[in-house]
């Protein structure tokens, strides 16, 4: 098993550019994802967010709902348009009475690939070996269940609007 890497994918079934929107413009990735980000996402940059409940499904939004205004860093790695786009962060970093910034962050690739009947759509978070120990294993298991998630949520996102 790797304990390092985590990956998810799904077919998307709309067009590139319209799922490219939704995943590099910042106040729609915060509505599908959960979060309202401070500006838009450039490469190189940090960009800052509070976490909020998703508009997408009521469920997950539910379950968000207790983290509500918890505040979050992205620092955005790449964008390639309608390719691929990067971000780090602290993984599963909700303690607001915990300072994270001297941990290793992960790394999230968002790759688009055409595909027959949309567009493919694959997630790949790493980094977590470099997470403290204590951490990590806590933070895998979240981020794993929380991906498998995260990719639903866009899939409704996309099928709203």
């Amino acid at each position: 098993m790797n304990t390092d890497r985590i990956e998810k994918n799904i077919l998307l079934r709309a067009p590139q550019t319209r799922v490219w929107r939704a995943l590099a413009d910042s106040a729609q990735f915060g509505a599908w994802f959960g979060m309202k980000f401070e500006g838009p996402f450039e490469a190189g940059q940090p960009v800052r967010g509070v976490m909020t409940p998703t508009t997408v499904d009521p469920d997950v939004a539910g379950r968000q709902q207790r983290y509500e205004g918890t505040p979050f860093g992205f620092v955005i790695d790449r964008i390639e348009p309608e390719r691929l786009f990067s971000f780090r962060w602290h993984p599963f970093a909700l303690d607001k009475d915990v300072d994270y910034s001297a941990e290793p962050m992960t790394l999230i690739v968002f790759t688009l690939e055409p595909a027959e009947e949309g567009v493919r759509l694959s997630v790949t978070e790493s980094g977590f070996d470099q997470i403290p120990l204590e951490r990590r294993a806590k933070a895998f298991a979240a981020n794993d269940g929380g991906w498998t998630m995260v990719v639903k949520l866009i899939d409704k996102y996309l099928q709203q609007v």
